[in-house]
């Protein structure tokens, strides 16, 4: 495990100084670093207060940044290439064909080459789960399901019915995939349940943190892009169409037939209302408010409920301190411009 500095250049395509041989097998933060530890660093300000001389193995920082005696990989996006780095020294983790007894798979299943199968593990009916796949201990996969191959399942994933994954999705604890959708309709004395009869499908890539939960579509599809990033505690609802390499951050609600497109990027406990269209490459504020039926073009950032562009969303906010002041200033001009009415009724008497 672990990859010498001149083979970790090589894999990023970057350049380095110092001791290509030096064997690293791990990322790190500065503080916990030693000699086989990958660090990084962006940005002059942090530079400035770095020691002479590294306690980490490698570095991997910009051309300005770099000293003379560091092992250092020269990146324009430090960032970027540490984190690509990571995936070197850190490969994701595929499975080895280990099944635990207490599993229950159905006869009519067909699992793929090298699948593990922790403890407690399900699998129904007509499922097809591919190769190299990993499910942990308590994972339900239901009838008809669909799983690409090297696609990890943590603990107590749920899967309903024909629910479709890519290949190397990944799904933290708790996840629930393909519920119904919250759908009624009121007869006069009681709510009806709409036919939550659609699909879902999570295709390629995609990343959704824990206890986050996707409903299926009603009578279409839910579908969340490939490359898409979703974080813990994340609501969506049936019928969400979201694009390809869109990140949504914790405790995000997203209503019914909603579009998010693609490279959208959404801050913490934003809220969606139902049948709203985001463009592409938005960025939707944290607390946000996009109200039923709205639609937010592209390439700008909104915050605020009703989401608004940040530029009008600050001049609001500025003025909000001065309100007490303003609404006595507006009292006083009242009883101002009162008083010269009478005046002027009196004096044309």
């Amino acid at each position: 495990m672990g990859a010498s500095i001149a083979e970790i250049a090589r894999y990023l395509q970057c350049p380095f100084h110092g001791d290509g041989s030096q064997h690293l097998q791990r990322i790190s933060n500065w503080e916990e670093a030693e000699r086989t530890s990958l660090i990084y660093c962006e940005g002059s300000t942090r530079a400035t207060r770095l020691p002479d001389e590294l306690t980490a193995g490698c570095i991997i920082t910009t051309a300005d940044i770099h000293r003379s005696g560091w092992n250092t990989i020269v990146s324009e996006r430090p960032k970027l290439d540490f984190s690509r780095a990571a995936l070197l020294l850190h490969p994701r983790p595929t499975g080895r064909g280990v099944h635990d007894p207490s599993a229950v798979v159905s006869p009519e299943a067909v699992l793929g080459q090298e699948v593990d199968l922790g403890p407690q593990v399900v699998v129904g009916a007509g499922a097809r789960v591919g190769d190299r796949c990993i499910l942990h201990p308590g994972v339900v996969v239901g009838d008809n399901c669909r799983i690409g191959s090297d696609c990890i399942l943590h603990p107590r994933v749920v899967l309903y019915p024909g629910t479709e994954l890519g290949c190397r999705v990944t799904l933290h604890a708790g996840v629930v995939l393909g519920a119904d959708g919250f759908g009624y309709v009121f007869d006069g004395t009681s709510q009806v349940k709409f036919p939550q009869a659609g699909g879902i499908v999570i295709e390629d890539d995609v990343e959704i943190g824990a206890n986050t939960t996707v409903d299926r579509g009603s009578l279409g599809m839910t579908r969340i892009g490939r490359g898409s990033k979703v974080d813990n505690l994340v609501q969506i609802a049936h019928n969400t169409q979201i694009g390809s390499a869109v990140i949504i951050a914790s405790q995000t609600g997203i209503s019914g037939s909603a579009v998010i497109e693609d490279q959208v990027v959404i801050a913490g406990q934003a809220g969606f209302g139902e049948r709203i269209r985001v463009k592409k490459g938005a960025v939707i504020g944290g607390q946000a408010g996009v109200l039923p039926g709205k639609i937010l073009p592209g390439n700008q950032v909104y915050w605020g409920t009703p989401a608004r562009p940040l530029r009008e969303f600050k001049r609001i906010l500025a003025l909000l301190p001065r309100l007490p002041q303003m609404r006595s200033e507006l009292r006083q001009l009242k009883k101002r411009i009162d008083q010269l009415l009478r005046e002027n009724e009196n004096s044309g008497k």
